[in-house]
């Protein structure tokens, strides 16, 4: 593998802050400016993807495949968001991460989150060939 060892109990974490570019107006995912639920949703697989990628070698990457996830709580602008990316399950090449998000005050967010690794170059090589 890369620098790290891939195994269970890796984790990551990734911020961000409540701007008027990822609130739920602004990704058209509602009608209140509050961090969106597709924000929230990709800072916890920033963190999942973070928490995995220096085990993998420069060949492989991991492609998101599910994701199950409650949005608990809004978050209003200029407040920090914090997500975190645990790694629970290696089975071959599925990844299974808990994954869960807080604001300065509340837990916002929490869910289950499967990525698969794939070789990087075979896996461009497949999406070019759909053009």
């Amino acid at each position: 593998m890369g620098q790290d060892e891939l195994k269970v109990g890796l984790k990551a974490t990734t911020e961000t802050v409540v701007t008027k570019d990822n609130t739920a107006i602004s990704m058209k995912s509602g009608d209140v400016e509050v961090f969106a639920t597709p924000a929230m949703v990709a800072l916890m697989e920033e963190a999942a993807v973070a928490c995995v990628s220096s085990a993998l070698p420069k060949d492989q990457t991991s492609v998101g495949t599910y994701l199950e996830v409650k949005h608990l709580a809004a978050t209003p602008v200029g407040m920090k968001v914090k997500a975190e990316a645990t790694l629970e399950q290696i089975d071959g090449k599925r990844l299974v991460f808990s994954v869960v998000a807080f604001d300065e005050k509340d837990k916002i967010g929490e869910g289950k989150h499967e990525r698969f690794i794939v070789s990087r170059s075979k896996f461009l090589e497949k999406v070019a060939s759909k053009r």
